[in-house]
């Protein structure tokens, strides 16, 4: 069951990193007289980010307590993952 409670975060985390690449393409298109601006979408993007996060994690704490730790461990890992393999892949073009 541990391994389940480490998969099931794996994948949360990743799914937390899609708000990032929302942000950062946004900060891409915001022209010099957008209202958003450059810093203001990426920090919409991390904010995001971390709320998905916690709240998936607060989620997993009020049903399953006893893996809690598991899962939060595997979705900050399958975060940091996913931000890791985000930026080789931008890297290596």
């Amino acid at each position: 069951m541990i391994v389940v409670a480490v998969v099931i975060g794996v994948i949360v985390g990743i799914a937390s990193f899609a708000p990032l690449i929302f942000g950062m393409n946004k900060a891409r298109s915001a022209g010099p007289t957008s209202n958003l601006g450059h810093a203001g979408a990426l920090m919409l993007g991390v904010l995001i980010s971390l709320v998905i996060l916690v709240v998936a994690i607060v989620v997993y704490v009020k049903l399953f307590r006893d893996f809690a730790v598991p899962f939060a461990l595997g979705a900050a890992g399958g975060l940091i993952v996913a931000a890791v393999a985000f930026g080789i892949s931008k890297n290596k073009r």
